[in-house]
């Protein structure tokens, strides 16, 4: 059973803007922080945004201002909007789940890759 599902991943021009979409089973989007991390070649993943399930956001300072955490309810989705985007954002994205009182997340997407380019 997939428990989150990612979208929207693919080629951006520098300063150009996209949108990541994860679907989440119902339990999942109602009790679990859901966030975005992202893993750059040859580096470490790191969080890149996450939102609680009391829509507290939090983010990365190197996209603060660039991207923005929205939900969609009745569609138990998240969705990462990515606006400027630099090169260095290029990587797989993976949306997370982190339960209430997980210091990490407990389930991992598949990912998703994003290339900015020009």
């Amino acid at each position: 059973q997939v428990q989150l599902m990612e979208s929207g991943g693919g080629l951006v021009q520098p300063g150009g803007s996209l949108t990541l979409s994860c679907a989440a089973s119902r339990l999942i989007f109602r009790v679990a922080n859901i966030g975005w991390y992202r893993q750059a070649p040859g580096k470490e993943r790191e969080l890149v945004a996450e939102i609680g399930s009391g829509s507290s956001t939090t983010y990365a300072d190197s996209v603060k201002g660039r991207f923005a955490l929205s939900t969609d309810n009745a569609k138990n989705t998240v969705y990462l909007r990515m606006n400027n985007v630099k090169p260095e954002d290029t990587g797989v994205y993976y949306c997370t789940s982190r339960g209430p009182l997980s210091m990490r997340p407990d389930i991992w997407g598949q990912g998703t890759p994003v290339t900015v380019s020009s």
